[in-house]
């Protein structure tokens, strides 16, 4: 990073804080720290909140300088964990910065890209582009360049007649928000699955903010799902669906986004990986199944939403 892309990522961290939820982060985490350490000269802008890791993720915050907090495994949510850290720790702030544990910064630079976004006064949240980890596989490889183009843009509720449901997307992977937004909207959350980064983003279009996506702000990030962890990350998509009624409502159905993302899935399977073409119509069907079972949750015995689920914890 150049002395003036240093100072102006380190004036705009001055205004901010960067929170990051880990549990069990693993060797990912220890690669993600280090590249946030290569980000900042004042790792004490970092806060690392901790639920119960047993394999020494917090002892890598402690050594990389961050501020540790530690929380009872019981007590994380999503949404009101990450609410809680914005209140307690962002003070003074006016963005706060939120990375996941596996999040792997692509250059020191990406955080002052991202946080340049709210050099428009009308955006109140933005989100940063992700790039496959090294090494990943096709199906892996695929939703990340799908939803994550390299063109940055600023979308509002108008936007919702051409893009659809994209227009309220934002990934809490690695995104940023304006703190006085993020209060006026009522803050992240905590009755809902996962998608409290959705939630929010909804509420702020309808508010009339707008949401950047900056495509210099970069991070490594995928995940190598099996089909059935596919599908139960689908079921938790359709029960967010199901609690979050308004963003279908304004922003349309997810079956057509789906269609689209199917069709160019077959294509770049083909091209990069054509001995695997027939796991893309089994892969999408038990998404597809995952998805439908989850829209009609509220009809289903607590314990097998829990089986079908990835996120087994909320159905405590």
């Amino acid at each position: 990073m150049n002395a003036r892309a240093q100072s102006i990522t380190q004036a705009l961290l001055s205004r901010a804080r960067l929170i990051v939820p880990v549990l069990n982060g693993g060797g990912r985490w220890q690669e993600a720290a280090r590249a946030i350490r290569a980000a900042v000269t004042d790792p004490s802008v970092v806060v690392v909140v901790d639920s119960g890791s047993t394999d020494g993720s917090d002892r890598v915050a402690i050594d990389s300088g961050f501020e540790l907090h530690r929380i009872e495994p019981h007590t994380f949510n999503h949404g009101r964990t990450r609410q809680w850290a914005a209140e307690r720790f962002c003070g003074g702030r006016e963005f706060a910065v939120f990375l996941t544990q596996d999040a792997v910064l692509e250059g020191p630079e990406s955080i002052g890209a991202l946080l340049q976004a709210f050099s428009d006064p009308t955006v109140g949240a933005a989100y940063g582009r992700q790039v496959p980890h090294v090494g990943a596989g096709p199906f892996e490889a695929h939703v990340i360049l799908f939803n994550y183009g390299d063109q940055s843009e600023t979308r509002s509720v108008d936007d919702a007649p051409r893009i659809g449901i994209k227009t309220a997307y934002l990934s809490n992977s690695f995104a940023a928000y304006r703190l006085s937004a993020l209060a006026a909207c009522g803050g992240f959350p905590s009755h809902l699955i996962l998608g409290e980064d959705t939630s929010v983003a909804v509420k702020m279009l309808l508010a009339g903010w707008k949401i950047g996506y900056c495509a210099d702000a970069r991070v490594r990030h995928s995940h190598a799902y099996t089909i059935a962890q596919d599908a139960r990350r689908y079921f938790d998509f359709g029960v967010l669906h199901t609690q979050l009624p308004e963003l279908l409502r304004y922003f349309g159905a997810a079956e057509g986004e789906g269609l689209r993302f199917v069709s160019s899935e077959l294509r770049y399977v083909a091209g990069h990986a054509p001995l695997q073409l027939p796991l893309v119509p089994v892969r999408n069907a038990a998404k597809y199944a995952g998805y439908r079972l989850g829209r009609m949750f509220e009809s289903l015995p607590r314990g097998l939403c829990r089986r079908l689920s990835m996120t087994r914890g909320y159905w405590r």
